[in-house]
C-alpha cells in the first residue's frame, strides 16, 4: 500500500467513523473540493505572494489540507487511482521528450 493510499484509508476510517459517509457523494465532494480551493485562493486577496506566505503560512496548510482531504475523498468515491491518474495526466500533458 502506497502512501496516497494509506491516506485515503485513514480518511475513509475517519469518515465511517462519523457516519458521513452520505454526505460523500462524487457531486458533493467536488463542490467541497472547490469550495476549499477557493478558501486557499482567499488567503492571497490583496497581498503579494510574499506577504500571503509570511502572514498566512498556518492557514494556508489548513486549507490545503482541506483541499487534498477532499481531493482524495473524491478520488475513492469515484473510483480512480489518484497515483494513476496523475502519471497519465502528466504523460498526455507532458510527453517525454524521448518518446
Amino acid at each position: 500500500m502506497n502512501e496516497i493510499q494509506r491516506l485515503i484509508k485513514k480518511l475513509i476510517e475517519f469518515r465511517d467513523e462519523r457516519d458521513w459517509a452520505f454526505h460523500h457523494n462524487p457531486k458533493d465532494l467536488a463542490l467541497s473540493l472547490s469550495l476549499e480551493a477557493s478558501e486557499l485562493l482567499e488567503l492571497f486577496q490583496w497581498v503579494s505572494s510574499e506577504e500571503a506566505l509570511e502572514t498566512k503560512h498556518v492557514e494556508m496548510k489548513e486549507e490545503l489540507a482541506d483541499v487534498l482531504i477532499y481531493a482524495l475523498t473524491f478520488a475513492h468515491a469515484a473510483g480512480i487511482d489518484v497515483s494513476q491518474a496523475i502519471e497519465e495526466k502528466l504523460e498526455k500533458k507532458y510527453p517525454s521528450p524521448n518518446a
